[in-house]
This record gives C-alpha cells, structure tokens and sequence, in this order.
C-alpha cells in the first residue's frame, strides 16, 4: 500500500527513533548514537528530521512449492501487496537480493521433470531473465557414500541457497545438492566451483540426510572477507578462512546419537546457523536435535537448548538489533513434523540460549500441524526489527515487533520453502 502523505512537524520532536524505554535499556549504545537530530521522529513514530521525511519499506521474496511470491508493505508492515506467483508450478528453493543493490534478485527454480534453471531479476522482482544454469563439479568429481553406506558418485541435481556478496552485485554464491559451493561473478551468467570444500579428506565419507546431501547454509563474514562458514545436510559445518582454497570441520562439541560415533569429525546432521553482522565469531546452529551456540567461530560449540519443549527444528535466527536475541521454533520431532501440542510457537531468548520464551500472540495455539522448513525465517533491520516465517501449510507470518505478537500476511500460498527480507530506504 502507497505511504499516504501526511503534514511535518516544522520543528524536530524528542521522541528518538521509537525506541522504548525497555529497547533502550538493552541497547544503551543504540540509542545515544540515534539521538541526533537527524532521527527525531513525530510521535506517530514518522522519520521528519526537521523537514526532511525518511521512510522506508519491505520486500519479502517467498519461494513456495509452486512458485516465488513478492510480498511488500510499508514500515508499519500492516497492508501488504502480494505479486506473484512467478515461475509458476516450478518449486522455488531460495530467493534472495543483493545488499549492495536490492534490485538485483536471484532465485533457483527447479523441478524432478525439467531440472534446473538459475533467475535473475534487476528491478526488484518485476521482472526475470534465466542466467547460468551450468553447474559441473571441477575435475573428477568422486563419491560421497549413499544412504546405504555405499560409494556413490557426486550429482548435481538443484541449487539449495542463494547468498549474494556483501559488497558486489554481480558476485553471489550458490549452495547445491550433492554438496558443494559454487560461485559466481558475472551475476549469474556462468559459474565455478570452489573445490576445497568437496576435496576436503573427509568427503568421501559424507552422506546425504533424509532431504538429501545438500549445502543449505552460506554466511559470509562481514569483518573478513576470506571467511566463509557452511552447513550440509548430513556432513556438518565447515569454514574457510581463505575465500575457499581450503576448508576445515568446525564440529566439535556437537552430539549425535545415530551415529558410530557421537562426536565424530563429520557426519552431523545441521540444519541451519545464523549470525549477526556485529559479532562474527558468535554463531548459532539448529541441529537436527539440539540449538547450539559458538563463541569462537565454529571451533567449538556449546548446547543451548535450555528450556525450549523440543530441541528438534529447522530454522534459527538473530534479531537485527540484538546480537544476543534469538529465534527458534520446534517442531515435535524428527518423525513429527508439527509443532508440539499442535501449537505454533516461536521462542525467543535475550541471552543467547538456554532461557527461552514462547511467543504465542496471533499465532494458532491448537490444531496446527504445519512445519517450517530451515530457510523460511528471516528479520528485516527496520528500527523496530520485524521477524517473518513462512509454513508449509502456505502461511507466512509476520511480528512488527520483535516477536511480541504476530499476523498472517497470507494465508493460502503454496508450501513455503524460503523466506528472505530486504530493508528498502
């Protein structure tokens, strides 16, 4: 919905950002630096900077099962326009835009009967254009072992997650299925692989969890541009500290009990680790079972499940403001994918784990049998930090509020399987 236009102050007011007195408390620092005159707000909570109005708005990019979906709203996050579907019937496992520029979109389309085909779009979703769609392994590719424990050879059969480069549009990198990083620099239009990883000693010996042996997590780090840290799907998380020439296990402190060895080197089962920009070196994984944290960039790692009624889940994910505030939501088991109870609940805790919170408001509290997939949450990095997840029952959610209380913005979409935001001044 257009933002309606609407009289300024003439003089700037001393309410700062909007931030409440309990945000400020946790964010002392935040708030002193947002107290300029620049940021004073009406007490609508409207940017006027003297006379200067500042607002901003949302794009949230949803792959589905049958499609992609642009959903977009202003800051309030209250109407929302809904565009699509796109690429309509072909599911849709990641959508994802550019932080250096977010009109540059890119998106994995594929399908069991037709295969692979790589999207771009350069003016914010309206339109699409296919790019590269080679993905060939460097080299002999070699095996990994099959679910029966057997050598099987490495096969491209889609790409799982899109992750843009934090300082050039045309650079993004690619994480496929059978487990690899791929990139590329010429925005989509060809693609290479970075051999390190599936060369590494270990990966003969990885094997593909029940959705196959899929890279699903890229994260690249924004204090070092060498440093890349993934997740597979079941061979464990790994990093690089040379942008790619080799890579390391970074797996110590996990348990799993279906294994030989519970705390072997690789084989752990990951299913998704986030990260906030302003502390690198602290990342938080959802394991197959269990949320864990690390303090020191993967070489290690502590559970932090706490008081969470299931550690089983897919998705993890840190407030844009709050390093140390984070977001799970269970799911019963890994026979089970529903909410315990039948009750969709996200849990959030302010201090990194262990003591967690159900965030219920808005959201159903019986009868709800719906799962969420591990790329189907996201923040946006609006002052008062937004939290988005998509279902598999085609609901995607949103809370304006940090998770305090949530609304659907849609309710009938195909089964989502990604959910990314983009902030637009």
């Amino acid at each position: 919905m257009a933002t309606q236009p609407h009289s300024r102050w003439t003089e700037p007011r001393l309410q700062v950002n909007s931030l409440s007195l309990d945000r400020a408390a946790r964010r002392p620092k935040d708030f002193l630096a947002n107290a300029r005159p620049e940021n004073y707000c009406d007490l609508n909570g409207r940017y006027v900077g003297g006379t200067e109005e500042r607002m901003s708005n949302v794009r949230v990019l949803v792959g589905t099962r049958k499609g992609a979906f642009v959903l977009t709203a202003d800051a309030s996050r209250r109407d929302w326009k809904v565009n699509g579907p796109f690429f309509g019937g072909w599911e849709i496992y990641h959508v994802k835009g550019s932080p250096v520029d977010p009109s540059r979109i890119y998106a994995s389309q594929s399908t069991g009967w037709f295969g692979q085909i790589m999207q771009r779009s350069d003016d914010g979703g309206a339109t699409w254009e296919p790019v590269g769609n080679e993905f060939a392994y460097d080299g002999v590719p070699g095996t990994h072992q099959g679910y029966d424990g057997t050598p099987h050879p490495w096969e491209f059969a889609r790409v799982w997650h899109l992750e843009p480069s934090l300082d050039d549009s045309d650079t993004v990198y690619a994480g496929v299925e059978d487990a690899a990083v791929f990139r590329s620099v010429d925005a989509g239009a060809t693609w290479s692989e970075l051999t390190g990883l599936r060369g590494h000693n270990t990966g003969p010996f990885w094997q593909p969890g029940a959705g196959g042996m899929c890279l699903h997590t890229i994260i690249l780090s924004p204090a070092d541009s060498q440093r890349i840290v993934v997740a597979i799907s079941a061979a464990g998380a790994f990093r690089t500290d040379d942008a790619g020439a080799t890579w390391k296990p970074i797996n110590h402190g996990l348990r799993s009990e279906g294994l030989p060895d519970p705390h072997a080197e690789v084989g752990h089962c990951v299913h998704k680790i986030a990260m906030h920009p302003s502390t690198p070196d602290v990342l938080f994984m959802q394991k197959h079972w269990d949320v864990m944290r690390s303090d020191d960039a993967g070489d290690s790692w502590r559970e932090v499940s706490g008081n969470l009624p299931s550690d089983f889940g897919f998705v993890v994910d840190v407030h844009a403001h709050e390093p140390e505030t984070v977001f799970v939501l269970p799911i019963t088991s890994d026979s089970m994918h529903f909410p315990p109870e039948g009750k969709l609940r996200v849990y959030r805790s302010r201090v990194g784990g262990n003591e967690w919170e159900p965030l219920t408001m808005g959201l159903p509290q019986s009868n709800c049998y719906v799962d969420v997939l591990r790329d189907a949450m996201a923040v946006d990095s609006l002052d008062e930090c937004g939290v988005y997840f998509g279902t598999t029952g085609g609901q995607v959610y949103v809370s304006a509020n940090g998770g305090d209380s949530w609304e659907a913005i849609v309710h009938d979409l195909p089964a989502v399987l990604s959910v990314e935001v983009q902030t637009l001044a």
